[in-house]
């Protein structure tokens, strides 16, 4: 058989990547194994290099000091670590399908109309993107989505800064939802699981819950999105148009019913299909309605900047209005007959 490599605690640091300082306070809380004494010298082997790579990783991945002595305990009695590393692997795995991008600074000057050096440590900061040590000129984008989504809005004619502010507001209510995702999930999913450390079976069964847990937060959420952008985004624009349609034209000072381009600032003209010819209503079945210009552009920010798909928009909100208000009327009528009926002298 072979000597088995021996180090002195310098040797240890320098191949650990640890401090002296850190692997003897390592060993004064009991994770690290005392060494070998020969003669006068303190002597370590493969197994304390072993014992610290295993502890780096797990400081890496988030555990503390108490619970990696109390994994390595379970290790040094028997209990594999094989399970619980692979549980950890999978809570570390990626919850998106995205892949980050590299960006260069030019790409992002044709992008965002040359953003700044303070719109560039924004982005930063809120890790939208990331600098690349070795390349100034080159950043990475972590969510390709995510930077699209600022192109996009910064195209409908929403300035930087203001993405950045409702990013950070919108940032927080995501993550107070992820807690309390984790919270709902730890009560009634993973409490068994916790509060010592779990056998390898125990942790191949957490580890296969994470993974069919995982896509379960962003459906859920995903679906809630789209429930309440369904129902408030008709609510908010039925309000829009009440009042534009309440307010009429107004002076020529930009207010809500002045026109935009040729007519004046105010509002810009949105062809709609009118309901049915009539004396009022032009034959070709088209008529001309002027919105206001933040109306439009939140439209437009709902549905894009087609033309035609904000027509049909505005078309299928107003459409559905008339309905609303006829089913309105016609409930309104049916009431008013029960009430004349329940006057009738030979009513029972």
């Amino acid at each position: 058989m072979t000597e088995q490599p021996a180090y002195r605690i310098e040797d240890l640091a320098h191949r650990s990547g640890a401090t002296v300082r850190t692997i003897r306070a390592y060993q004064d809380r009991g994770l690290l194994p005392r060494p070998e004494r020969r003669g006068r010298a303190n002597v370590y082997g493969d197994t304390h290099l072993a014992r610290l790579r295993q502890i780096g990783g797990l400081l890496d991945r988030g555990y503390t000091l108490a619970s990696i002595k109390e994994l390595l305990d379970a290790w040094d009695t028997g209990r594999g670590l094989g399970g619980v590393l692979g549980l950890v692997a999978e809570v570390d795995g990626p919850w998106t399908d995205e892949r980050p991008v590299r960006v260069g600074r030019a790409e992002l000057a044709g992008t965002f109309g040359g953003p700044d050096e303070s719109a560039l440590e924004e982005a930063v900061e809120l890790g939208v993107l990331e600098r690349l040590p070795d390349d100034p000129d080159t950043f990475l984008a972590p969510s390709p989505r995510l930077l699209a989504v600022a192109s996009e809005l910064r195209e409908a004619g929403v300035p930087l800064e203001a993405v950045s502010a409702h990013l950070r507001e919108l940032r927080a209510q995501v993550e107070h939802i992820a807690g309390r995702f984790l919270d709902f999930t730890t009560e009634h999913v993973f409490r068994p699981y916790l509060g010592h450390p779990p056998s390898d079976e125990a942790a191949d069964r957490a580890a296969a819950l994470v993974r069919r847990l995982r896509p379960l937060a962003r459906q859920t959420v995903d679906a809630e999105l789209a429930r309440a952008m369904r129902t408030l985004a008709v609510h908010h624009l039925r309000t829009h148009l009440e009042e534009a349609f309440a307010t009429g034209p107004a002076d020529s000072d930009g207010g809500p019913g002045t026109p935009l381009g040729p007519d004046g600032p105010g509002t810009r003209s949105a062809p709609v299909p009118a309901p049915a010819p009539g004396p009022t209503a032009p034959d070709d079945g088209w008529a001309e309605v002027r919105l206001p210009s933040a109306t439009v552009r939140e439209i437009r920010a709902l549905v894009g900047p087609g033309d035609g798909d904000l027509s049909a928009f505005i078309a299928a909100a107003a459409e559905r209005e008339v309905r609303a208000r006829t089913m309105d009327a016609l409930a309104s009528r049916g009431r008013q007959h029960q009430r004349s009926s329940s006057q009738l002298p030979w009513n029972p």
